[in-house]
């Protein structure tokens, strides 16, 4: 069982290696000022300082890999993300994302989220860390980083800074298929895969308590 978890573990990494080398130099200029204003609509759900507000489920986009988020927001405007009919925060988003004309409109707003400074979380929950840091370095640290600070080469983001809550319906969404099963989102595929490396729900618990320690 752990050999084969290793296996999908390295071809899932060295996937993730390979997509990120194909799109690593497609940048597009960006103009913050123009980013600033089309973040406005953002706020009610994200937070002026990009720090998110768990209440409106909306994640911290403060220190996220510029990226992942335009990736993200050009998913949600093609219906690669959102389109399980599950997802009714994800089809939310689909609507928001629909307010960014084009792609310049995209790049604008995420420099701006990028000028954002670094955001910590300060939810705690109860678990057991030392589990989770194990667990978290033997599934998810390759691609997302030492201590879930992100790793823009493998396209994985940061999960630092992350609400408990949006951390667990993400991880569940992929478990159970509501995110990642679009044809066309490669890298979300790649999630459902690993969604299945932790085996229970209390490593479930512990790597997510562990993020939030960060």
């Amino acid at each position: 069982m752990i050999k084969t978890r290793r296996v999908i573990y390295f071809i899932a990494a060295t996937m993730a290696a390979t997509i990120g080398l194909l799109h690593a130099t497609l940048t597009v200029a960006a103009d913050v000022d123009l980013g600033k204003a089309l973040y406005a609509p953002c706020v009610a759900c994200h937070g002026a300082d990009g720090a998110g507000i768990a209440a409106m489920n909306g994640p911290a986009l403060a220190g996220q890999d510029g990226a992942y988020l335009e990736r993200q927001l050009h998913n949600f405007k093609s219906g690669v993300r959102g389109n399980d009919e599950r997802d009714t925060l994800g089809k939310q988003m689909q609507g928001m994302a629909a307010l960014l004309a084009d792609e310049a409109a995209v790049a604008n707003v995420v420099a701006y989220i990028g000028s954002l400074p670094s955001v910590t979380t300060s939810d705690t929950i109860e678990h057991d860390q030392r589990n989770g840091e194990v667990q978290y370095n033997a599934s998810c640290g390759a691609c997302h980083g030492p201590a879930g600070k992100g790793n823009s080469t493998m396209n994985a983001p940061r999960l630092a800074g992350l609400d408990e809550a949006y951390l667990r319906r993400q991880y569940s969404n992929f478990a159970d298929g509501v995110r990642g099963s679009h044809e066309e989102d490669r890298l979300g595929r790649q999630m459902q895969m690993m969604a299945t490396m932790l085996s229970t729900e209390k490593d479930v618990t512990d790597v997510i308590g562990y993020l939030l320690s960060q």
